[in-house]
């Protein structure tokens, strides 16, 4: 990957996702895309599709994940 190359990084906010996050950014990657859940729902498909259209990453981390402790499971 180019330091400037477009990276989306899905999940950005979670254990994975900022880890990833702190890496690219330590190793000087500088076009990073970030969308919150509340900004962009990933179970609707046209909304996912029509975001990928207008911002077209050339890389996608995907660590975006349910949780909801222990519980959950």
């Amino acid at each position: 990957m180019e330091k400037s190359s477009k990276i989306y990084i899905v999940g950005h906010k979670g254990l994975v996702g900022s880890a990833i996050t702190r890496q690219l950014k330590k190793e000087g990657y500088n076009n990073l895309v970030f969308k919150a859940h509340a900004e962009l729902e990933l179970t609707d498909q046209e909304k996912v599709f029509n975001f990928f259209k207008e911002e077209r990453p050339e890389y996608v981390f995907l660590a975006a994940a349910k949780v909801g402790g222990i519980l959950s499971n």
